[in-house]
């Protein structure tokens, strides 16, 4: 072959001919979002490696823990009647102490709250049975139900002291047998569960803690402060509704709070603020992780007990275990129970920290709640996580489309909230969106099913879409991809001018709405190869209420629901098509 200089062409041939392959994946790279100020990369951390819900004992193992629950099946019977019993005691109480009271943003009255010492001695606290681990601690039990006594009935005498100082001491001098049959006898009401306490510290006086914090992790833990402290508790409004217990929770002048609704926050604040300013109200008890964990762990706490700027006494639960984990966390209350009543014991400990005071008037709740739960972390021995409801709602929504990995789910909600200032619910609106493009065994998305839920065709636009959320690209997506891409987009301070761009260029600018060939004439010149059928399934998208026409409201809600769909709405480089194979001839 001759040397070729700077005029001889490389080829011999008079032209070149480039054969273009399309692919189903996606391949192109660019950023189909710049317009609105994304970054060229989306940065997705990955997912974390602590599930703080997950029960250590989520299914009875081992030989032991059958025979033991075929051993006290009858024992479990027994109790489930006498916990049914001691409900319904509770119950009668209670609404005796409601009767005919009106008032009830004040304090409750003095007599009212001597009746229900019943509710509270005999049937809440008689929920567990309440016999604890040595001598000097039985001797504590029953002075404890002396004093009750006392209490309910406003007389405070020699013969109540003496008679408390009797069975003191001779439950602790007698055998362990007997001392376990007489406190059958003495309250029958508490063999409903075995439960074993140790306490550490004390409660501080209301009048210098009014606010108490507690982490969360079963049901058992608001049973035993309502029998020691009586509190206003913090508390969802569905609990109102619940059979016999709501009953019970309103005489605990509880403030209820819808979680979603700021309105209500804002509202539930202002009231824990009054309620702690007054020293006639019982002390205010929370739970700011605002659900229940596996006690291993903190989550997120809420802001709502730190607020109002009152010192805070946070108290610490615990359930040592050896074969069944009490925690409530990602296990059905029934079943919960189920095992609680076919234990031969349980074990709970509480422990009261020191007061956390704020630090001056200029200490910003934020920094209040980080001393706090800092505080809490170090004696449990446990890391802080940005988990929170939020996240429980993706684990049981991934659970019920049977996907087999839930926790995979999870995405430190706290952490979302505060990058993209998404709400829980949007979230959730973006997984159930995920899960309809069926994702495989081990949660990814092909780029096929993307396009079938967002009712797109494959083109250069779209596969740049998928492209940008598939950071990995490996021509797969996960829910942590899909949502932070999701989320990363709609928080762009050029979102919501496009979204409204968008319907003014559609033809929203002459009139307050826009129908299906105006959004094909918009369309079609971005994507030229969509047909008349693939259009009218994306109008259908928008077309909420099937009338035919997109109003404005919708539109931008729909895109805030879909907000990658943004960039077929937003000005794109020029770009050509090609379907198939094509063959390019350069002369």
């Amino acid at each position: 072959m001759a040397d070729a200089d700077l005029t001889s062409p490389l080829l011999p041939s008079d032209h070149i001919v480039l054969t273009v392959h399309s692919s189903a994946a996606p391949s192109a790279a660019d950023n189909p979002f710049r317009a609105l100020g994304c970054d060229d990369e989306l940065a997705v951390p990955p997912p974390g490696t602590i599930d703080p819900f997950r029960n250590g004992t989520p299914a009875i193992e081992g030989l032991y823990e059958w025979v033991k629950m075929l051993l006290c099946l009858p024992v479990a019977a027994l109790r489930l009647v006498i916990f049914g019993l001691c409900l319904a005691v509770g119950y009668v109480a209670t609404k005796v102490a409601l009767e005919g009271w009106k008032a009830k943003e004040n304090p409750m009255p003095k007599w009212r709250c001597r009746v229900m010492w019943i509710t509270r001695i005999g049937v809440l606290e008689g929920s567990w049975f309440l016999l604890e681990g040595s001598r000097c601690k039985v001797k504590q039990w029953f002075r404890v139900h002396v004093v009750s006594v006392k209490i309910i009935t406003g007389v405070d005498t020699f013969v109540s002291e003496l008679l408390g100082f009797i069975l003191g001491w001779a439950v602790g001098n007698m055998p362990e047998k007997c001392r376990i049959e007489l406190a059958f006898c003495a309250n029958s009401f508490e063999f409903a569960i075995y439960q074993w306490i140790k306490r550490k510290g004390k409660p501080a006086p209301r009048e210098i803690a009014p606010i108490i914090v507690s982490n969360h992790v079963s049901y058992i833990e608001p049973i035993f402060y309502f029998y020691e402290l009586f509190p206003t508790i913090v508390a969802s409004e569905s609990h109102d509704s619940i059979p016999f217990v709501g009953t019970i929770i309103r005489a605990m002048q509880v403030i209820y709070v819808n979680r979603f609704v700021p309105s209500s926050r804002k509202q539930a604040i202002r009231e824990i603020k009054r309620r702690a300013s007054c020293d006639k109200f019982p002390r205010v008890l929370l739970f700011p992780e605002g659900t229940t964990t596996n006690g291993r762990n903190l989550i997120s706490f809420q802001l709502g007990a730190f607020i109002p700027g009152y010192p805070i006494q946070p108290v610490i639960v615990r359930y040592p275990h050896v074969h069944f984990d009490q925690s409530w966390g990602n296990v059905s209350l029934g079943k919960l129970m189920f095992r609680m009543f076919t234990q031969f014991h349980n074990f709970f400990e509480i422990e009261y920290l020191p007061v956390v005071y704020p630090l001056d008037d200029k200490e910003t709740a934020v920094h209040f709640r980080e001393r706090t739960s800092r505080a809490l972390a170090t004696a449990m021995n446990a890391v802080q996580t940005g988990h929170s409801y939020g996240d429980i709602m993706l684990h049981m929504k991934a659970q019920e489309a049977k996907q087999e990995n839930p926790s995979s789910y999870m995405v430190e909600m706290t952490k979302l909230e505060a990058l993209f200032h998404v709400s829980s619910m949007e979230v959730v609106g973006f997984l159930d969106k995920f899960l309809a493009m069926n994702p495989d065994p081990s949660g990814r998305v092909q780029y096929h099913d993307f396009l079938r839920v967002l009712r797109l065709k494959a083109c250069p636009l779209s596969a740049k879409i998928f492209s940008f959320i598939d950071v990995e690209k490996c021509g797969t997506i996960t829910f942590r991809q899909f949502l932070y891409g999701s989320a990363h987009v709609m928080s762009q301070p050029g979102f919501h001018q496009a979204c409204e761009e968008a319907f003014s260029g559609c033809g929203g600018a002459v009139k307050p709405y826009i129908v299906e060939q105006e959004l094909r004439d918009f369309i079609q010149p971005v994507i030229f190869s969509w047909n008349e059928v693939e259009v009218h399934e994306l109008f259908m998208l928008f077309d909420n209420d099937n009338d035919g026409r997109i109003d404005k409201n919708d539109f931008v809600s729909i895109l805030r629901k879909n907000p990658l769909l943004v960039a077929f709405f937003t000005p794109q480089p020029k770009q050509k098509e090609f379907e198939g194979n094509r063959v390019i001839e350069i002369v």
